[in-house]
């Protein structure tokens, strides 16, 4: 089955911009959707970088639970008020 999707011009101008070789539109959003291949990354980072990378993104994942849930808290403390 095949669908259509709408895309602004500009986007659309963007990603033609993007394609490679005789890449088809779909081919070219599935790569420009997908993140990096491993192999592209691989050795970037040392063990102890990456291992000081995964603490920072979940120190930063914490402090957004922990936003969340003031939000939600304060949202549903307004309900009872009234």
């Amino acid at each position: 089955m095949v669908k259509t999707i709408r895309v602004s011009e500009e986007y659309h101008e963007w990603l033609s911009a993007h394609k490679e070789g005789d890449e088809t539109m779909e081919e070219t959003l599935r790569r420009m959707t997908r993140g990096p291949h491993p192999s592209d990354v691989a050795g970037l980072l040392t063990g102890e970088e990456a291992e000081d990378a995964k603490e920072a993104v979940n120190r930063l994942r914490g402090r957004d639970r922990d936003r969340l849930d003031a939000a939600r808290s304060a949202f549903e403390s307004e309900d009872t008020d009234e």
